[in-house]
């Protein structure tokens, strides 16, 4: 009988830290988000990152709206995922279908935010030459276009603006230095004739300020939300010290005539993380920070970002989990519960990116591995090793942090419905006592 008792009081103290506990029913839709929640959405397209936010007082932020072109010969391939749930829609239009199932019930059909971390396509999209036009007919729609076309947007941030013009002119010279990228000039000039297309219609386009937490902040209820902010981590060359909003240049200045003297695109990523009360979120585009034989050392910008942000319950893998990303010292510097691999091809994870993901020696606490997409060529080349590191393999990710930020959820969406039912619900993990983050 007393033991009976101990076992109900202890469950009531854990539902009393915890919060309100939550339910979720598996093959129905996950439940609205509420004002108090933090919902962080990992949109599976097959085709690239999306990420979406709902913040503790309704306020919205997309974060990249990557689209391959149907062209790239690696859409081809089994080395690539397939378009999820399926092709009868546009990658851009499935992101549009998602946020809008999910929006508060309460919002317009809008975006408050949206940030594009860096100009590779699986982040912002691919200009092709049988892309849907816009209803202006002055560009076409695809990625990030192709969703401001369908849902407004109040501010677009991203590294380059206004020039566009670091390390190189990205406009003039990106059919020349793209670096491999299908049409990058015409993509460009596709994303700056957006621009200025729905900047005329007031949305506000802005560069990442680094460092700063007062670019992206809670628009509706902030009195109500005191410990919510996002920090600005990395923008361009600049990567904040950890101290106040004080941030210095990783990479010396640039020789404009010599290529070799420039920061590769991956580099550039932005990087933020989103903080509520104790809990911590990171993402980090494809930032790099393992450095390969005859590589310049300072593509490993992961050290330095890792220094400044400590230690995080939830952390994307930079570049999904590629070779050149997630090194030793992001690893034992983040330490977090939770990595979500925003995955599409046969390159992520790499396969000693999971070997030092895996290791306890970097920190002994445990971590549980969630992706969007893992082929069947991973699983061929890694073997068991994906199979015990990973909750999920397959499916949009969310993450909801419960009101106050003290512990949080990871639930998993059939990609293969556009009903997104929920797949399977893993926590509440606790989140981390972290009173020096600021």
């Amino acid at each position: 009988m007393i033991k009976k008792f101990l076992v109900i009081l202890l469950l009531c103290i854990i539902i009393f830290y915890f919060g309100k506990a939550q339910s979720f029913t598996i093959g129905q839709p996950l439940p609205l988000w509420q004002k108090g929640y933090l919902d962080i959405h990992h949109i599976n397209t097959g085709r690239g990152s999306a990420a979406f936010f709902i913040f503790p007082d309704g306020t919205t932020m997309l974060l990249d709206a990557g689209e391959l072109s149907p062209l790239d010969s690696r859409t081809f391939t089994n080395r690539n995922s397939q378009i999820r749930p399926d092709d009868s829609k546009k990658p851009y239009e499935w992101i549009v279908h998602y946020i809008r199932q999910v929006l508060p019930s309460s919002k317009s059909r809008g975006i408050d935010y949206a940030v594009i971390t860096h100009f590779h396509d699986d982040h912002f999209g691919a200009w092709y030459p049988d892309a849907p036009v816009s209803n202006s007919g002055k560009f076409v729609l695809t990625g990030i276009t192709g969703v401001g076309e369908n849902m407004p947007i109040s501010k677009l941030i991203d590294r380059g603006y206004p020039g566009y013009n670091y390390p190189y002119d990205l406009v003039a010279r990106g059919k020349e230095l793209s670096g491999g990228e299908i049409e990058f000039g015409q993509t460009m000039q596709n994303y700056l004739a957006f621009q200025r297309e729905k900047i005329s219609s007031r949305m506000r386009v802005e560069n990442l300020a680094p460092g700063s937490r007062q670019q992206i902040r809670l628009l509706y209820e902030p009195v109500a939300f005191p410990t919510f902010h996002v920090r600005n981590v990395k923008s361009n060359q600049w990567i904040w010290t950890g101290k106040d909003s004080t941030f210095k240049s990783h990479f010396p200045e640039i020789d404009t005539a010599v290529r070799a003297t420039w920061p590769d695109e991956n580099s550039l990523s932005l990087a933020m993380t989103i903080n509520y009360g104790s809990f911590t979120y990171y993402t980090g585009g494809d930032n790099p920070g393992n450095v390969f034989t005859g590589d310049n050392p300072l593509r490993d910008v992961e050290t330095k970002i890792a220094t400044a942000i400590g230690e995080v319950d939830v952390a994307t893998m930079d570049h999904h989990g590629n070779r050149d990303a997630i090194n030793e010292n992001m690893i034992k510097t983040l330490r977090p519960a939770v990595w979500i691999g925003q995955t599409w091809s046969a390159d992520h994870p790499g396969h000693e990116v999971l070997i030092r993901l895996a290791n306890q020696h970097l920190y002994k606490e445990s971590r549980d591995l969630f992706a969007t997409n893992m082929l069947e060529a991973n699983k061929l080349v890694i073997g068991s090793l994906i199979d015990r590191m990973y909750k999920s393999q397959q499916g949009h990710i969310v993450v909801r942090v419960m009101p106050g930020g003290r512990s949080y959820y990871v639930i998993i969406l059939d990609d293969g419905s556009s009903m997104m039912p929920v797949k399977s619900v893993f926590g509440p993990y606790a989140s981390k006592s972290k009173p020096n983050n600021t």
